[in-house]
């Protein structure tokens, strides 16, 4: 399991959330900056409900931070949450390869 401040987050809620193309391209868009939801309606040519809503799953699988600046607010990625996943995966691989010489006898 992940053992930093994001552990509560599981891996298999973080590849469900990150598996939609629009929730995706926001993650990769907010990895470049900091946006509202005006920003991300225009970048991704998705309706405003839509974007809210992908904002949504992604503040409620922590992948995500909010900021309020006046009457909007700034969303922003928790970095320490993907580094986390991303050791998830390279956990993975290394007990893959390492599974390559193994078989099971039947």
């Amino acid at each position: 399991m992940m053992t930093s401040p994001s552990a509560d987050i599981s891996a298999g809620i973080l590849f469900k959330v990150l598996a939609d193309p629009l929730r995706r391209r926001i993650v990769d868009l907010l990895a470049q900056e900091q946006l509202c939801t005006c920003h991300l309606v225009e970048e991704t040519g998705a309706g405003q409900t839509t974007v809210s809503n992908a904002l949504r799953l992604l503040r409620e699988a922590g992948v995500v931070d909010t900021e309020p600046c006046g009457r909007f607010t700034y969303y922003r990625l928790r970095p320490e949450v993907l580094h986390d996943l991303a050791g998830e995966v390279g956990r993975l691989a290394a007990a893959a390869d390492a599974a390559r010489t193994r078989k099971r006898p039947c």
